[in-house]
């Protein structure tokens, strides 16, 4: 199972930036999808999650401003950022295959991708 995201820069305060996340190897539509990320010195947050169902989660820390979506046509998962903040700078990581609740607990989840930096500046 692979799962490469892409998307990732700098921007300022108060602009948006879109990820994406493919993933080959996976019967993708059977399985949750979510994005987690860390920043340094921090333990990996889930920030929003998606489920095979279509039901969606997010962390209060990005509610209202963050968006995720999946195209199960193309085994792709987007997460799009609305009125970033420095604080929202972090690497940002793909996870597919829940294997048990809570969605946000990063062992929770079996595959991972590489992850990409997003960076915002004030």
């Amino acid at each position: 199972v692979q799962l490469v995201e892409s998307g990732g820069g700098s921007v300022q305060a108060g602009g948006s930036l879109s990820l994406s996340c493919t993933v080959s190897r996976l019967t993708f539509s059977n399985h949750c999808m979510a994005w987690f990320r860390q920043a340094p010195g921090k333990e990996r947050e889930g920030i929003a999650a998606i489920a095979n169902d279509g039901r969606i989660a997010y962390a209060n820390s990005v509610k209202g401003r963050f968006t995720i979506s999946r195209d199960n046509a193309k085994n792709a998962v987007r997460l799009q950022m609305n009125t970033l903040k420095p604080e929202d700078t972090a690497l940002y990581y793909c996870a597919a295959y829940l294997k048990q609740d809570p969605w946000y607990t990063p062992a929770n989840f079996r595959y991972w991708g590489q992850g990409t930096q997003v960076t915002v500046s004030s």
